[in-house]
């Protein structure tokens, strides 16, 4: 007759410790699905501090559109806002004519993000997935275009919209930069990672064209990629002065242009000034409310490997 001897256990010796790399001996934390590492109050102090440092810039703007010339430029300066803020919006709007202008920049603008989305996701799918003769050195081509000083680009660019007719036009701003070499690279790196073979290789295999590939396959695999460059693109062409400058004559300004008109005077008013400086900036904070959760978002789910 046998007898079995009763199961040893382990002794409880409390919870294990994080593991320490062999090579550093630095503690390596391991967390489990839905854990969140937590900051502790330095942390929460530097996003205040920075948090504050990036809204002051506007604050101040704020505050010196709603004083008048004198208060603005008094010792210590004011830091809180005046009384004259509507007065000097009102000013600024009728001495710039900044209505005309805020729809040629949107008209810009818009043009200029659909036309980079569109024509910059095709050109990295290219760059990225598929396979060609030449396509390491057409690469390399495109960004040896970003070493290039926009400058040197500007006389000849200049004759070329003087002879085609479109002088003082907005399609002298918008044409020339429907596509940009960063938009290219951007997009082929995105696309190289988050865009695999295999699904490009099932949809050719289901009978699926090349534009259907790239309408149900390579638009929503990228559109993450596209919200940022999108947005980057849209604030960049907002906010563009030196070619509009160039291009455009003072009866049909983009925002950027009429707005130097404002300080165009020998003594300029700083407070018309940074009230029209105000009115350009609303835009784009309109744009960031409405589409920064799906910025963020698109990121977020870009980032995330299934």
């Amino acid at each position: 007759m046998t007898t079995t001897s009763p199961t040893k256990t382990a002794p409880d010796l409390g919870p294990v410790p994080p593991a320490a790399s062999p090579s550093t001996g630095r503690v390596r934390l391991k967390l489990g699905a839905g854990q969140q590492l937590k900051g502790g109050p330095l942390t929460y102090l530097a996003l205040v501090v920075v948090g504050l440092g990036s809204v002051f810039p506007l604050y101040w703007t704020l505050v010196a559109a709603s004083h008048d010339q004198q208060r603005v430029l008094d010792s210590p300066p004011p830091l809180l806002p005046g009384g004259r803020l509507w007065s000097n919006l009102q000013t600024a709007w009728e001495q710039a004519h900044l209505g005309k202008a805020i729809v040629n920049s949107i008209i810009v603008s818009g043009c200029i993000t659909a036309a980079t989305l569109f024509f910059c996701t095709l050109a990295g799918y290219a760059f990225a997935k598929m396979r060609f003769r030449g396509r390491g050195a057409l690469m390399t081509a495109v960004i040896a275009t970003l070493t290039i000083p926009p400058q040197l680009s500007v006389v000849p660019l200049f004759m070329m919209m003087s002879d085609i007719g479109w002088g003082g036009k907005l399609e002298s701003v918008i044409f020339p930069t429907l596509v940009g070499a960063f938009g290219v690279f951007f997009m082929r790196q995105y696309l190289l990672e988050a865009l695999p073979y295999e699904l490009i290789e099932a949809a050719k295999v289901d009978g699926a064209t090349n534009i259907r590939i790239v309408w149900n396959v390579v638009l929503p695999a990228a559109r993450p990629a596209m919200m940022v460059l999108g947005m980057l693109t849209f604030v960049q062409a907002w906010n563009d002065f030196f070619w509009p400058f160039l291009a455009l004559n003072q009866d049909n300004p983009t925002l950027q242009v009429a707005l130097g008109q404002l300080s165009a005077s020998y003594t300029p008013d700083q407070s018309i000034v940074m009230a029209g400086a105000l009115i350009s900036t609303l835009p784009l904070l309109l744009v960031f409310v409405i589409f920064g959760k799906q910025i963020v978002g698109g990121i977020m789910a870009g980032a995330v490997k299934g």
